[in-house]
């Protein structure tokens, strides 16, 4: 037993040399998101999804979950501290603000713009799932995972200063186009608010078994039919179709007050 942890402590002292490790250049993405890890199984280790593992049993690190569970905090403690000291607006508004920014949807396309998918270790049938929603979802856990690599090995400040030029800038976006309220909901204010009405909805049609089923929906403003959705369930349908009927009427969403803090103001 002795034997095989001097083998994995030997392994880890030379990850960069490892081929599996090697082939990534993972100098290439220190340098573009302007971070030289200290210790560099950190950052190895986010890249470890689980099913690398089942395939590499010799692998001297473990997989990116525990990682992934610490940078989710950080993530939310950055972002919440950034909107309590810079936005006046009420809880219920901020706590919405901040769903949006770090939810699953959005962190994918920040890693995806960092250019990580490349250093993923994955397992044969999971690198087969290129441009999934499954695929999405790790991409979403890794950069969850990266953020608390930086934070174990940098530290508070340089976590906050990663995240304020990658996550933080998505704000204006999110609120500009009403993306802290979900596509129905945006659609049905905006209705209501510009001609209203409150959208209806309704199957036009329903294909496949009991098992794998798949909806068309209609979102109707009166008798006008809007647009149409699909998906595996009606509430998927429904979302993609309020999601369409957005698009179609140029409408973003409810306007709200953004109430910016000045120096001085109660908290």
């Amino acid at each position: 037993m002795p034997i095989k942890k001097n083998i994995i402590k030997i392994k880890k002292q030379n990850l960069r040399e490892l081929p599996e490790i090697a082939e990534r250049n993972f100098e290439i993405l220190e340098e573009k998101i302007g971070i030289k890890f200290k210790n560099f199984e950190y950052l190895v280790q986010a890249f470890v999804h689980r099913s690398y593992l089942n395939e590499h049993h010799d692998f001297p690190l473990s997989h990116n979950e525990r990682l992934e569970f610490l940078g989710d905090a950080v993530v939310e403690l950055i972002v919440t501290e950034h909107l309590f000291n810079e936005y006046g607006n009420p809880e219920g508004e901020l706590t919405n603000w901040r769903a949006a920014l770090v939810n699953a949807k959005i962190l994918s396309s920040i890693a995806y713009e960092i250019g990580t998918e490349p250093f993923l270790f994955l397992s044969h049938g999971e690198s087969k799932d290129a441009g999934t929603k499954a695929r999405d979802y790790i991409m979403a856990n890794l950069f969850e995972a990266l953020v608390g690599a930086i934070y174990l090995d940098q530290g508070y400040e340089a976590t906050t200063k990663f995240l304020q030029t990658w996550v933080l800038p998505k704000l204006p976006y999110i609120l500009e186009n009403g993306l802290y309220l979900d596509p129905k909901s945006r659609f049905q204010e905006s209705a209501q608010e510009l001609v209203g009405v409150t959208p209806t909805y309704k199957v036009i049609s329903e294909e496949g078994p009991d098992h794998a089923k798949n909806f068309k929906v209609g979102v109707y403003l009166d008798k006008e039919l809007v647009a149409e959705g699909n998906g595996t369930s009606k509430q998927e349908a429904q979302t993609e179709a309020a999601e369409i009927a957005l698009k179609t009427k140029g409408w973003k969403g409810p306007k709200i007050d953004i109430i910016k803090r000045k120096s001085g103001d109660p908290i």
